[in-house]
């Protein structure tokens, strides 16, 4: 297996043909993390099971925490697009609870693949890395739009990274199987109701 050097600036894909073959190994990273996880997943065989030369996953992901924090990036990408409008009457806080338990049982359905992601995603010169809004953000912006939030303040953002952290913290007691995922749910249910429930009264008062 060649050697990589992680500091350098990952390629990004420009044609469709390298958007494509990019594409096919994020599917292929997902597949194979969701079977083994960060640490058994082998990048000779992301790159056989996408059918590229060895050098081309590494020129697109110099290391695995590169690869799987690009696999977040992608599926989080996929719940921004995909993610509707709440029915009418449903309340901003209600709204955000039922993203986020939603988002939760998604991951809680291939745990192995989750961790490797989250545990890639702490990696900041990983994340920083990847093309466009970085995924934190993503989630929040998300997260803002769900409450109803269209003109945040720096507040608002303020409160939303935190209950992203509370979020992530949560997930991770599932994942290192310290929780239940039933408690979790209730967790992510809690912290939206203290965290954003001030907040948007304090907006419409």
């Amino acid at each position: 297996m060649p050697r990589t050097n992680c500091e350098r600036t990952p390629a990004q894909p420009r044609s469709p043909k390298q958007r494509r073959r990019y594409a096919g190994i994020l599917r292929a990273a997902a597949h194979l993390g969701a079977v083994h996880g960060l640490e058994g997943v082998q990048m000779h065989e992301v790159a056989r099971r996408s059918g590229v030369a060895i050098a081309t996953l590494y020129r697109y992901f110099p290391s695995k925490t590169h690869l799987f924090a690009a696999v977040l990036h992608d599926q989080v990408h996929r719940l921004d697009a995909g993610t509707a409008s709440p029915p009418p009457g449903t309340g901003p806080v209600e709204a955000v609870s039922e993203l986020l338990t939603g988002a939760s049982r998604q991951l809680f359905e291939q745990p192995l693949l989750a961790l490797a992601m989250i545990q890639s995603n702490n990696v900041s010169h990983v994340t920083d890395s990847v093309p466009g809004r970085h995924t934190d953000e993503i989630i929040a912006d998300l997260v803002l739009r769900t409450a109803g939030v269209s003109d945040p303040c720096e507040q608002d953002r303020r409160v939303v990274r935190i209950l992203e952290q509370a979020w992530y913290g949560l997930l991770t007691t599932v994942l290192y199987e310290r929780s239940s995922a039933e408690a979790a749910q209730d967790g992510i249910r809690l912290a939206c109701r203290l965290l954003l429930a001030p907040v948007l009264a304090g907006r419409r008062a």
